[in-house]
């Protein structure tokens, strides 16, 4: 299912990502705290993400270097991405 992800340099959240598309973080929108949390998960700008399980609503588990991580709706929306 293709959702809007219409901006202005390609990016969209990694929450209208679709399952089984391969992104690369381009941006994170949120404070020092959150980024931190991020990066002591592997999550950095430049890091490349295959969605494994997207549900509407919900937590989504991504794979991330050969692990997989499930991250909340809210943490998903401020992470922007690209296709790769």
């Amino acid at each position: 299912m293709v959702k809007n992800r219409n901006s202005n340099d390609g990016s969209f959240s990694l929450r209208l990502a679709n399952e089984g598309e391969s992104v690369r973080i381009s941006s994170l929108r949120g404070g020092k705290n959150f980024r931190n949390r991020l990066v002591s998960m592997g999550l950095n700008v430049g890091s490349k993400i295959k969605i494994v399980q997207n549900r509407s609503g919900g937590k989504m588990l991504v794979g991330v270097e050969g692990a997989r991580l499930f991250l909340g709706g809210g943490m998903a929306n401020r992470i922007n991405v690209v296709i790769l």
